[in-house]
């Protein structure tokens, strides 16, 4: 999957340390503000690109969701969402600007539809399309062959109903 295009491998070292830096702790904030470990359940929808949050049967945050990719385990192969032609088009967001940013950049491993799955890759391609999005924070799920990879935005609280 990959074309062989070089690339300054410093340059895009020092991207995905801005990337890093700026996920951690907009990661730690919103786990901590919104109170999202323990006993927490949630629900995302791709059709409407919509996560929320539940505690006790009871909804208490919702956010907008932008799929960013997804690994296939019996594959070993990661996708870009802005190449998966399946995915709805509301989960897609603004991810053509991740694809984007790496074309104008000359960062080839965000414009490449996927390529080969690696663990730590695949956590910097996250970071990095986090931080062009301007996530709130980062999201991820597994099913038996899949993990489906997310960021995070407009996170509201749910409001009580009266």
């Amino acid at each position: 999957m990959e074309d062989g295009t070089p690339h300054d491998h410093s340059d895009w070292d020092e991207v995905v340390l801005a990337a890093r830096e700026r996920a951690r702790p907009r990661q730690a904030l919103m786990v901590e503000r919104y109170g999202l470990s323990g006993d927490v359940q949630y629900h995302w929808s791709l059709d409407d690109a919509r996560i929320t949050w539940s505690r006790r049967g009871k909804a208490f945050l919702t956010g907008r969701l932008t799929m960013i990719g997804s690994v296939s385990l019996p594959q070993q192969t990661w996708l870009w969402a802005w190449a998966n032609e399946s995915l709805p088009s509301a989960v897609l967001g603004d991810i053509e600007q991740v694809r984007r940013f790496g074309e104008t950049n000359g960062f080839p491993v965000l414009p490449w539809p996927g390529f080969d799955y690696d663990p730590e890759l695949v956590a910097e391609a996250r970071m990095v399309a986090a931080s062009v999005l301007d996530a709130e924070g980062l999201w991820a799920d597994s099913t038996d062959d899949a993990q489906l990879h997310f960021a995070i935005h407009d996170l509201k609280p749910v409001a009580e109903a009266p």
